[in-house]
């Protein structure tokens, strides 16, 4: 039996808790069984309805007293641990193989994009018949500072790059972006990754008044590198709006090839996401309308 799923992964912060549990009432809405996975160690105090909890396992906690780690050194040993006690995963997941999973998975990036532990997680799973679509979560208010934007770009690259499965790279927040400051560009232009040029004067002024100089090439070289592979873009999310998560799980869906049973799409919720009223908010400039506002022509990128 073949079982599908989502794993939710990003940096601390980025929203993927929130977004676990926020998943679990809307498919509880739209009739869709599903189960969700903590797979971080050091998540306490879970919102959500826990079907499998890695804590059973073994714990941060437990792990940095016992080896006097620190934080991150402690969470790549629990999950290298995971890894070589993949028959205690595989024996909790069997019984759920008929619902939808949704995997809560830890906040350090390097699990993602050096660490091997997490990617050979996923293959072992897909070995095992689970159809699962890789969800990076990256807070939305990184659009607002031209260098972090770039850091997010290179880190979405690397991450689709190391772990090499169906992939929904995801602005979360997006609700709130305006609250840590002002877009420089229309939204569509970091969703769609569009021409990363524009990024580089504003970061010259940057580098000239704050000493940086000498990291304008660096900034350029990034740009040219993301550009070249031309994979990355971005779906938006605010977790309270019903239509921004319906848009997210119709690209999951199609990221992994999940098909709704037929009482999930007789659903009232789910063909209201269907209908025209909601097709109106699945283009970005919608989004933009709603919760960031129109830009001067002149603030635009042509």
């Amino acid at each position: 039996m073949v079982a599908f799923g989502s794993v939710l992964l990003g940096a601390p912060g980025a929203g993927k808790t929130t977004a676990c549990h926020g998943l679990q009432q809307f498919f509880a809405l739209t009739k869709r069984d599903c189960a969700v996975i903590n797979l971080d160690p050091a998540n306490e105090g879970l919102p959500y309805e826990c079907a499998v909890d890695v804590a059973e396992l073994i714990t941060l906690q437990d792990v940095m007293h016992e080896f006097g780690l620190g934080p991150n050194g402690g969470l790549i040993y629990c999950i290298e641990y995971l890894e070589k006690n993949m028959d205690w995963l595989l024996e909790q997941l069997e019984p759920l193989k008929d619902k939808y999973l949704i995997f809560d998975c830890p906040g350090q990036v390097e699990l993602y994009t050096h660490n091997n532990a997490m990617r050979n997680i996923l293959q072992k799973l897909e070995k095992h018949n689970f159809r699962l679509c890789i969800v990076h979560m990256v807070d939305a208010h990184l659009c607002t500072d031209a260098s972090k934007y770039i850091s997010t770009l290179l880190l979405s690259l690397k991450t689709m790059l190391h772990l090499s499965q169906p992939h929904v790279n995801v602005l979360s927040k997006v609700d709130l972006i305006q609250t840590y400051g002002h877009l420089a560009f229309n939204l569509d232009y970091y969703t769609e990754v569009q021409d990363l040029s524009y990024l580089l004067e504003p970061l010259r002024d940057e580098a000239a008044t704050g000493g940086g100089a000498r990291f304008a090439k660096l900034n350029a070289a990034v740009c040219d590198l993301v550009e070249e592979f031309g994979i990355v873009a971005y779906r938006t999310l605010c977790i309270e709006d019903k239509a921004s998560v319906k848009r997210l799980v119709d690209a999951l869906d199609r990221a992994n090839g999940f098909f709704a049973a037929g009482e999930e799409e007789g659903s009232m919720l789910w063909a209201l996401g269907s209908s025209n009223y909601l097709k109106y908010f699945e283009e970005i400039q919608d989004v933009q309308e709603r919760y960031i506002g129109a830009l001067p022509e002149s603030d635009t990128a042509e």
